[in-house]
């Protein structure tokens, strides 16, 4: 359905990362793009934002729409620097919130931690009220005890407050009554209630997702009202969007109420770029790789489509607490460019996931840095260049570096600082598998199989020791890979996931009933997009359906065409299923009946995209300019004098034997001795993997 078309003169796209912060600029008149990078700013993040969009040459009163993705939800979570918060729980549940599930996901580890939850016992309080799972009314709320534990919350200084009342998916009657008393009583309290973030069954998990959302709210709405002072302040008179952890946007005033829907806004843009990047080159199925400062993050296009999930477990899968939203089915490890590199308990080196982040950072930044770190890695082993990192702007101090793993790695190890860096380089590529495997291998993919685009500041220079350990043939590196995930937001949508528990046995699934359901959250969806200021060029709906064989407790999610309703075909709902779940689980029972467990929505309004245009090809062999020196870079066990190329200078049909260094403004790429690296006609980097290194 059409709505118009986008007429926005500069789009701009801000993605903060642990070090650095990246600005892309798209000119949609022009089809021009621009990037910006610059050191993170802890103490106030939004002054990196403007540092990084002055670098790009832009300005903010020139932009009509500003994209952002961030770190400071999930970074508050797993900090634990959230708000002062309490929970509203229905009599009698006091403890769901802490019991969970009572599994343990690996049976045979021995160092399991259960989760802890982010509201400690003495502030969970019981409201007297009661639903039936039918949405009928078993115990009328009692308002009286909620006006009172209101003024009690105001006067042990509360600043949050999560409600979660039982079964308010079905009828939120209760929580919505809780929640304007409690805005009387206490107007100064972020409140937040269940069934506006989560409309699925599992009290555990509801109670999770409501409760993280209420601790991170004030501090994420100060933030983003902190970016909203400074657009102000620069003239900006656009709209503001942030990315979603389903890669989609929202509006700035939605993602201060529901914050936790911006868990993973960072990472899912960057899987948003790696699905352009492939539909442009005409490939399948890829694996995006990102490291950048503090992590390493790794996502899955599979057959076109970028994979999600309906809930992820936040902070490490043995002791997490559930988020039950929809999001980008991304895996993460502590594993980046700032990660530090030490002697563990017992002797054994380790790195990560501990990181030096943007201050003091690595030891040659310079910058206060005491601790050896995977970049000091990187330039003690030649693959950076002291005087050539962010294209000069930045000086990395080698001696310190070297000094550094000396006193801390290498003399306690007996080992000299070169066998201890390689040692760490190792280390981190093994960890970084990890991320690879837990999107593919744990969904039935095999991870082999598929194309690796590795981007984000650090990705290129680890990207092919990461391939060799999973087995993979193909990396591509991306036009400006660190700031691939600003780029990627350049790509997103106005996205709306809807998703409603309503159980029944396919059977008997009755379409006049399912209808009703699902255009009721579909109008939400349109009416949601069409309420912001941005025109977009047209509105998708799709449909999906959690399903399970009957006997199971767990579903999975079956993305379903339209036309399955409209010809109200059961047989084929059916064999989607089958195929779906021999997929994740590697078996099916296709003579086995299955059952509906909940309908989901997605409501998507498609915005312009950034033209990937192919450029012609020239010779094989790079002009001579593009040549910048050679020196030596450690690879086998030994120095190899290794020639340098400058990215700018390659064009498409160059061909480069390893080993080599391609280095960039924001970015190295390395090429291993028995590698080819190859320049595509959209100018991106594609490698191909040798034989393993000697």
């Amino acid at each position: 359905m059409s709505a118009g078309t986008t007429r926005h003169r500069i789009r701009l796209a801000a993605d903060i990362g642990g070090t650095f912060t990246d600005i892309a600029a798209f000119d949609v008149a022009a089809g021009e793009l621009r990037f910006g990078k610059a050191l993170s700013t802890p103490a106030s993040l939004v002054e990196a934002i403007g540092d990084g969009v002055k670098k790009a040459g832009v300005n903010f009163a020139d932009a009509d729409l500003f994209l952002h993705g961030t770190t400071v939800a999930i970074n508050t979570m797993l900090e634990r620097t959230g708000a002062r918060t309490a929970l509203l729980i229905t009599d009698g549940f006091r403890d769901v919130y802490e019991i969970g599930r009572v599994n343990r996901p690996d049976a045979y580890n021995l160092y399991f931690r259960k989760h802890d939850p982010l509201v400690k016992r003495a502030m969970r309080f019981e409201v007297r009220e009661r639903m039936y799972a039918e949405g009928e009314i078993r115990t009328p709320l009692d308002e009286a005890q909620v006006r009172a534990l209101a003024r009690r919350l105001r006067e042990i200084r509360v600043e949050a407050v999560a409600v979660l009342l039982l079964h308010s998916y079905r009828n939120p009657a209760h929580e919505i009554r809780v929640k304007e008393i409690l805005q009387e009583e206490a107007p100064g309290l972020f409140v937040s209630v269940s069934h506006e973030l989560s409309q699925e069954y599992r009290e555990f998990e509801r109670c999770s997702t409501v409760v993280a959302n209420a601790y991170i709210g004030p501090r994420v709405r100060q933030y983003l009202g902190e970016i909203e002072d400074r657009l102000a302040a620069e003239r900006f008179a656009g709209e503001f969007l942030v990315v979603q952890s389903t890669g989609g946007l929202y509006e700035a005033g939605e993602a201060k109420e529901q914050c936790v829907r911006m868990l993973e806004s960072g990472p899912a843009a960057g899987v948003l770029g790696t699905r352009a990047l492939c539909a442009a080159t005409g490939i399948d199925s890829a694996i995006s790789f990102d490291m950048g400062g503090t992590t390493a993050k790794a996502g899955v296009i599979y057959q076109g489509k970028s994979l999600t999930t309906g809930a992820a477990l936040i902070g490490g899968y043995d002791h997490a607490l559930p988020v039950q939203v929809a999001m980008m089915h991304i895996f993460e490890v502590g594993t980046g460019g700032g990660s530090i590199a030490r002697i563990a308990d017992g002797g054994s080196l380790r790195v990560g996931p501990e990181s030096a982040g943007a201050a003091p950072g690595p030891v040659c930044y310079g910058l206060g840095g005491t601790e050896p770190t995977v970049t000091d890695v990187n330039l003690l082993l030649g693959r950076l260049a002291p005087d050539r990192f962010l294209g000069g702007e930045m000086k990395l101090d080698v001696m310190a570096a070297e000094r550094a793993f000396r006193e801390r790695i290498a003399v306690p190890l007996g080992m000299d600082a070169v066998e201890a860096a390689e040692g760490i380089l190792r280390i981190a590529a093994t960890a970084m598998s990890y991320a690879v495997k837990g999107v593919t291998t744990e969904r039935g993919l095999d991870a082999a199989a598929f194309t690796m685009v590795a981007y984000g500041g650090a990705g290129p220079l680890h990207a092919a020791e990461v391939a060799r350990e999973i087995g993979m043939k193909t990396i591509i590196i991306p036009v400006s890979p660190g700031h691939f995930s600003a780029f990627g937001m350049l790509f997103s949508d106005l996205r709306y996931d809807y998703v409603r528990t309503h159980p029944m046995r396919l059977s008997e699934a009755v379409f006049d009933e399912i209808e009703p359901e699902f255009g009721e959250l579909e109008g939400t969806g349109i009416a949601a997009v069409r309420r912001t200021a941005v025109a977009v060029e047209e509105i998708v709906l799709a449909r999906a359906l959690d399903m399970r064989y009957v006997g199971q407790e767990h579903a999975v999610t079956v993305d379903l065409p339209g036309e399955y309703f409209a010809d109200h075909n059961l047989e084929a709902i059916k064999e989607a299923f089958d195929r779906t779940h021999e997929l994740r689980y590697g078996t099916s029972a296709p003579q086995e009946r299955a059952e509906i467990v909940s309908l989901r929505s997605t409501v998507t309004g498609i915005l312009k995209k950034p033209p990937l245009a192919r450029v012609a090809e020239g010779k094989e062999t790079p002009d001579a300019r593009a040549f910048t020196g050679t020196r030596p870079v450690f690879f086998g066990g030994r120095f190899v004098d290794t020639p340098s190329y400058a990215r700018v200078a390659l064009v498409p049909g160059n061909r480069i034997p390893g080993p080599a260094v391609v280095e960039e403004h924001a970015s190295t790429t390395v090429v291993l001795p028995s590698d080819t690296l190859a320049v595509d006609g959209f100018r991106n980097l594609v490698i191909t993997i040798g034989s393993a290194l000697r």
